[in-house]
Order: C-alpha cells, then structure tokens, then sequence
C-alpha cells in the first residue's frame, strides 16, 4: 500500500538502525561527549561504538549528552521534506528538551515549504518504549492511514505507555550524584536494585526496591502479566534491551517466552543506547509490549483507529506542530523493559 506520508525519529528508540532501515524510518542520531570528543549514538552501524563507550564509563568518565540543536532539526527536516510530508516522534520533553528545538526548527521551514505538513509530536516515552511506540506508528503508516489519523493515534496512545526500570548496580548513580557513597555501598552490600519508572511527563521516579537481581527480574515478569493486554494469553510484539549484560537478559528472554508462550514473533533483543542512558552501569536491560494502565488501548491497525473519529488536535495547513509537554530534564538510567496491553502501552525497564 502506497505510503501517505514519511515517518522519522530520534536514535534513542534504542533499536537497530538495520531494523528502523528496514521498516524505513529516517533516524536523527544524538550524540555524546567524553574529554571534549564528540561520538555519535550510531544505533549498531559501528560495531566498536557501544564498547567504546563502555570503556569510558570503566575508566570512570562521565559521558556527557547534549541536546539536538535547531540547525541539526533543519537539515533533518529539509532533507525529509523535499520527498513528502514528515510526520516527526520525537524523545520525551522528560528527559532533553530537544523536541522544543525541534518545534521551533519546524516553524522556521513554514515559509520555504508551504505546500507541505510537518508534524512533530513529543513522544513522551524512552528507549524501547519509545522505540515500540515509533514501531506502531510505522504500522499506521504502513496500513495506509494518513499523516493526521497517525499524529492522533500517537497524542492518544503516548502516555499509555508504561515505562518501568531497575537498576543491579549503583555506580553510575553514585558518579552522578543521583546518591551518596554511603548509600550507595550500603545498597551494592545489600544487593538492592531500585525499582522506577517514567512519570506521565516522562520523567524517571523511582518507587520502590527489591533485593537481588532474580526478584528484579521477578516482579518484572509479574508486572507484565499483570498488565499485558490478555495476561499470560499476550500476543503482542516483545522487545527487550540490556545494557553490556546479554546472559542476564537471555534470563529474562527465557522467563518472559515461558510465562508468555503466545508472543507474536521472538523477542527482540537489543542494545541501550548511549544516548539513552549516559548514567547507566554496565547492568541494565529492558522488555517492552501493550499493557493496561490508562484509557482503553485500539490497536492502530483496527478500522476505527484509523478510520474513526476526526483527528481532534490542531492541524493548520501547510504546517502543523502538536502541543509537547515541558521540559523536565533528567537522564534514563539502567535496565528497562516494555509490553503491550489491554489499555495502554507498558514498557518495563531494568539494569
């Protein structure tokens, strides 16, 4: 089916650049700074890139993230604009304020593209959950919805999303400043991970805490099945995300595939990004689907979600920019996980 519009995002939806080719979805890629040197969050197309910066933070540096700038927003914009109208998702106002770059570079190409939409949506969402929500927005795409009836299912659907993180090692948050050094040796001592998730601003809250990886792991699996759309009986797509820490998160792949033996497709297993976790310690994984937290969930490829009621948010030819929320600057930090659910998109992360 004909394509209505193109659909583009951030590199910190923390999935391949060959998958987001694949499904061909253009990517602005964010980038770090160690020591002065700038490194670009390249999403797996250099191999030595994700070492790389692990070694820096086993060196004890500290990455340092920085916003997309409004020059960047426009070659982006442009070079997506001169074949068609643009549709941009981009990462939650939670956690950088470049999507307010991104605005505002959208509103200086209005004079130079008349005749063309460009939309960009604060996503609200990080990391696998962004990037599942950015995935079902190509599905949309791909359906044949247009670029309007997109925009409104992603406004409706972006704080169904429910972001849940846990952390096995606390370095990171104690080089940060996130805790003390005692509270942080007295959290290592007694093998205490904290549990957080993303506010509805996308914004990280920590919550609560268990001890140990395995009940980590646990509450995390218990939490899908509490949530995922049908239970145990999900049939949704799965993605899961880990940071430096593959066997801890074939762990998980394997408790996730026994408790949830109708998932549609293997899960996807993938790397956290730089740029999506500039604090995080060599620990950290995410599984990501549908879940019920918020208004009742439609699928974006059932008729009414693509041929139901009338995009209710302002669009003003030739240009469109959707509300986005204000910035509350903060960084993701380790392991992470997301899944699909009845009334919402849940995403539950881990370190």
């Amino acid at each position: 089916m004909e394509r209505k519009f193109i659909l583009s995002c951030c590199s910190t939806v923390d999935l391949p650049y060959s998958y987001m080719q694949s499904r061909d979805i253009p990517v602005l890629f964010y980038t770090y700074v160690v020591d002065g040197q700038e490194y670009v969050d390249d999403m797996g197309r250099d191999p030595e890139a994700l070492p790389r910066f692990y070694r820096f933070l086993e060196a004890g540096k500290l990455p340092q993230t920085s916003q997309i700038n409004v020059g960047t927003y426009l070659d982006f914009f442009e070079a997506q604009l001169e074949k068609g109208d643009l549709l941009h998702i981009a990462f939650t106002s939670g956690q950088s304020g470049s999507v307010h770059n991104a605005v505002a570079a959208a509103k200086l190409l209005q004079e130079k593209y008349p005749d063309k939409k460009l939309v960009v949506i604060d996503s609200l969402c990080s990391s696998s959950g962004y990037g599942l929500l950015v995935d079902a927005a190509a599905d949309l795409r791909d359906s044949g919805a247009t670029l309007e009836e997109t925009a409104r299912w992603v406004l409706e659907n972006r704080n169904k999303v429910h972001h849940q993180f846990f952390s096995s090692n606390m370095t990171q948050f104690r080089r940060t400043g996130r805790v003390s050094g005692t509270a942080a040796m007295v959290a290592t001592i007694m093998n205490i991970c904290p549990i957080m998730r993303l506010d509805d601003k996308g914004a990280i809250k920590a919550y609560s805490k268990v001890r140990g990886k395995k009940k980590a792991v646990e509450t995390t699996v218990d939490a899908m099945e509490q949530h995922a759309q049908g239970g145990r009986d999900y049939d949704q797509r799965c993605f899961v995300c880990h940071s430096r820490c593959p066997e801890d998160a074939a762990l998980l792949i394997t408790a996730l595939e026994e408790r949830f033996p109708h998932l549609k497709g293997k899960i996807r297993l993938c790397d956290i990004a730089p740029s999506s976790a500039p604090i995080a310690a060599p620990a950290r994984w995410p599984c990501s689907s549908w879940a019920t937290s918020a208004p009742l969930w439609t699928d974006p490829l059932s008729p009414s979600a693509v041929h139901g009621k009338p995009c209710t948010a302002s669009f003003s030819p030739p240009l469109s920019i959707l509300p986005n929320a204000p910035p509350h600057l903060c960084r993701i930090p380790t392991k992470t996980a997301i899944f699909r659910c009845k009334k919402g998109i849940a995403m539950i992360g881990f370190v």
